[in-house]
This record gives structure tokens, C-alpha cells and sequence, in this order.
């Protein structure tokens, strides 16, 4: 299934989007990746879920890539005798681990590995940073704080502590057997949630033992910190902006989610912008101008993927959430200053033959009248790298694994398709004429880029490019072999 645009879309699936004609009808509108959240249904409403999206993959002969989204642990207050109480700005309020349930004074927060830490002068953030807490004093068993924001705080609301790096793992027990689930169904990529230092991602990377991507979500202080060493470890990255503007002054977010996407491009890894992009969509067919504002913010960018969440998971209008983006991306992308943006922050790199060799493909495409570039991957570095070129022509992604197809659904112009295993470069040339013949980039008139590597099925061996004719008999008439 072509689309007319090459950043791509991640729809989240839940309640509003659980059956087999609706999934259907969200990628027939435009997205190519579903995510699963593991913090919303069983097990076997996910392997349901994950079941429906492959016969719709087979139904429809098309690529669809699977992203499981772990919870990474949570870190949340007691209970209150009342349920809830008012805290009043300046007032006194202690944390603590003590068992009995919360009133006005004192809740129990059952995490010592927060105490462990915390000094004075840190904040606690409480219901997604509603409440702000300053610790005046604290220990290893309590916290006493001074009220700074106050409002309701309630049962189990969630906490989050922005200025220490805490001791904790990104995976919980759930995590680890969401992980081994998630896998053994067969999903592309794993987004590690509460990452917070690169050792967090090689942990997971060792479960996954290879059986699925890792995707790392920045939504702390302390991974934007250490971005450059988790990027290194990590197989794609998400901006996940909900937490990062808890933790973070709002301002600081629109900056640093610039900053990332930049980064990851420079180092072909794809990177994803997610978080409230329509909400109002989850009650409204319309989106608000703001929210159009934003989706082609990230757009313009470069970010190889914009993500709905509760727009497509749990709202009224998920179609039409899905179709909005799609609509907004191919404006942006028809939009002359698109291009102009992308060859501005293209960063040349040429420390490897196959850099040299997309580089070249694209400044040849890009010079002449050449339709499309056509790579072919086994595990997908070529394609990344042919990605972070962004070129102004389609992009071909041939492999014979299906799983590294389905896992470039994700990269910015990928267009993946299953092709047999090739033995010879003239093998190549030949099928991807015909590819792009077929699937409509190119006419028997038109030339494209064909680029290889030899010998074939070698993870990054990438070192052959050539421009090839698409009509049958000049391409036999060119190469007699």
C-alpha cells in the first residue's frame, strides 16, 4: 500500500480500535505502525490484537510494523482515609512509608528507593505535576515536604521525581513478562519506558535476545542528559513529550524534542514524536488549529513518525485522528520549505563505504531525472542510512525477511517490500525494476538507482550503486550476463 508521504504514522490500539474492520480501516487511512500499550489489557486482548493485525497485513499484502510499549515501573502514593484531601499552597505534607492510610498531613509512599535519594530542595511532582512538593527535610523512610502547587490529591496518584537519577530499573517484574510475551508473539520493535541511562536499554536489548527492536522513550531529565549514550545502544528513539513536560519546564520541551530528532537523524536511527498530538480529537472530529500547528512542527523537522495515543486507542474519533495526520503530513511535505528544511539539517556522513554509497545515490537522484532509489537490505542499515539522506525521490526498501520489512515501517520513506534472496548483482538491478515498475514509481521509460551489496545477505556490505533502466530488455541489452 503506497502512501503519498514518507513520514509515517503510529496509531495506539485499545478499546475504540480493537476490531478487525477497524484496525483495517486505520491502516487502509494511513498508519503503518500500531502500537500496543502494556499497560492497558491482558495478555489475551494483546495477542488478539496483535492476531487481527497480521490478517490484515495478509489480507491486504502489506508491510505493518508492531510497537509493544512496556509500562516501566510505576511509582505512586497510598491511600486515603477520605479518599482524597485538599493541600493548601504553603502548607506542610509529609511522605513517608509508613502503613496506616493518608489525611491531610501525611500519605504513605510505599518506593524507599525514592528516600534513598532524595535531599532538600528536590521536588516531587504528584498527579502528573498538578501537586508540587519541595522537600524540606527527609531520611530514609520519610519526606517532609512544603506545599509549592497545591490542589486534590487522591488515591494512587501517580508521582514523578525529576531532579535525581533514581535506583531503579527500567523493567519491572511485568515488564520482564510483558517483554517475554510480547516477543514470543513476534512484535518489531520494544519501547522501553522510565529509561534513564544507556545500561537501562542493554538490559532490555539482552531479554530481547535480538527477537525485536528496541525503541527508547525520553520522557525523564536525567535520559535527556544522557542522550547521546542511550541513543548508541538503542534502536530508535521516542520523544514521548507527556512526562518530559511533567519533569521539565514546558518551555525546555519543544527545544530538546528538536535537538533529538536531529540527533537520531545524524545517526540513521528513527525517531518518533508522540504525545497529545490531537487530543482534542478524542472527543472532537476536528482538531484544533494549535494541534494541526504542532503535528507539522515535528514534520518539519524530520521526524520519521508522529504517534496518536488515547486519539486512536480510547477515542470517539480514531479515523478520522488517523486521516488528519495523514492529511497534514502530505501539505507539509508538498510545501517547498519542507525541502529546504531537510537540506539544511542534512549532515554529511562519510566514514564508511556505504555512507559514500547513499550519499551518492542521493545526489545522483536528486541531480538527474532518476524516479526512485532502490536498496536492498538484509537487516536494514542501508535503508537507514538511505533515510537519513532524505531524498526527494520514493526510497525502495527490498529485503527477503519479512521482520526487516516489517521494521522499516517505522523510517521516514521506507517503502518495504518481500522480495526472494538474491545471489548476483544483475539479480538486483532486475528485481528492482520491476519493483518499481509494479508498484507504480517509476515507467519502462524511467531510470533508477539500484544500490547492493556483494557478497548478498551480509549485514552491511553495502558497496555497489547503479543507475538501471526499468524497461526489461535495456536492462539485459546493458548487462548481457
Amino acid at each position: 500500500m503506497r502512501r503519498q508521504r514518507s513520514t509515517k504514522i503510529v496509531a495506539t490500539l485499545g478499546p475504540s480500535s480493537s476490531t478487525y474492520e477497524m484496525i483495517r480501516k486505520l491502516h487502509e487511512s494511513g498508519a503503518d505502525v500500531f502500537r500496543l500499550n502494556m499497560s492497558h489489557g491482558s495478555h489475551d486482548e494483546i495477542r488478539e490484537r496483535h492476531r487481527i493485525i497480521r490478517e490484515v497485513e495478509r489480507d491486504l499484502d502489506s508491510n505493518i510494523g508492531i510497537l509493544a510499549d512496556l509500562q516501566g515501573p510505576k511509582l505512586r502514593v497510598g491511600v486515603f482515609a477520605n479518599g482524597s484531601e485538599e493541600l493548601a499552597e504553603g502548607a506542610r505534607f509529609r511522605l513517608d512509608l509508613g502503613e496506616a492510610e493518608g489525611d491531610a498531613t501525611r500519605v504513605t509512599l510505599p518506593h524507599p528507593e525514592i528516600f534513598a535519594v532524595l535531599e532538600p530542595g528536590a521536588n516531587l511532582l504528584v498527579n502528573d505535576g498538578k501537586i508540587r512538593l519541595k522537600v524540606v527535610d527527609c531520611g530514609k523512610d520519610f519526606a517532609d515536604c512544603e506545599v509549592v502547587a497545591g490542589g486534590t490529591i487522591s488515591n494512587r496518584k501517580g508521582v514523578n521525581v525529576p531532579d535525581v537519577v533514581l535506583p531503579l530499573a527500567a523493567l519491572s517484574e511485568k515488564d520482564r513478562d510483558d517483554l517475554e510475551f510480547v516477543c514470543q508473539l513476534g512484535v518489531d520493535w520494544l519501547a522501553l519506558s522510565f529509561v534513564q541511562r544507556a545500561e537501562d536499554v542493554t538490559d532490555a536489548r539482552m531479554l530481547a535476545a535480538g527477537r525485536a527492536s528496541i525503541l527508547s522513550k525520553i520522557e525523564k531529565p536525567a535520559a535527556v542528559k544522557a542522550f547521546d549514550e542511550i541513543l548508541k545502544v538503542s534502536d530508535g528513539i521516542m520523544v514521548a513529550r507527556g512526562d518530559l513536560g511533567v519533569e521539565l519546564p514546558v518551555q525546555n520541551v519543544p527545544p530538546i524534542q528538536k535537538q533529538l530528532v536531529r540527533k537520531c537523524r545524524a545517526a540513521a536511527k528513527p525517531v518518533i514524536v508522540a504525545t497529545q498530538m490531537l487530543e482534542s480529537m478524542i472527543e472532537s472530529p476536528m482538531p484544533t488549529r494549535a494541534e494541526v500547528s504542532d503535528v507539522a512542527a515535528a514534520i518539519y523537522e524530520g521526524t520519521d513518525a508522529v504517534m496518536l495515543s488515547a486519539e486512536s486507542a480510547a477515542g470517539q474519533y480514531p479515523v478520522e485522528a488517523v486521516t488528519t495526520m495523514d492529511a497534514v503530513a502530505q501539505q507539509v511535505e508538498a510545501d517547498p520549505t519542507y525541502r529546504e528544511i531537510l537540506v539544511a539539517s542534512r549532515k554529511v556522513e562519510r566514514s564508511t563505504v556505504a555512507d559514500g554509497i547513499v550519499v551518492a545515490a542521493r545526489e545522483i537522484a536528486e541531480a538527474t531525472d532518476i524516479r526512485a532509489i532502490c536498496c536492498f537490505t538484509h537487516g536494514g542499515k542501508t535503508a537507514l542510512l538511505t533515510a537519513r539522506e532524505r531524498p526527494g525521490v520514493p526510497i525502495l526498501a527490498l529485503t527477503p525477511l519479512r521482520g526487516t520489512a516489517r521494521k522499516l515501517t517505522l523510517s521516514w520513506g521506507c517503502n518495504c517490500y518481500v522480495v526472494g534472496t538474491l545471489s548476483r548483482f544483475k539479480q538486483a538491478v532486475v528485481n528492482g525494476a520491476r519493483m518499481a515498475r509494479s508498484k507504480g514509481f517509476a515507467t519502462e521509460k524511467d531510470q533508477i538507482v539500484v544500490m547492493a551489496g556483494v557478497p548478498f545477505n551480509v549485514p552491511g556490505s553495502t558497496n555497489i550503486l547503479r543507475i538501471a533502466p526499468c524497461e526489461e530488455r535495456l536492462i539485459f541489452a546493458a548487462d548481457p550476463e
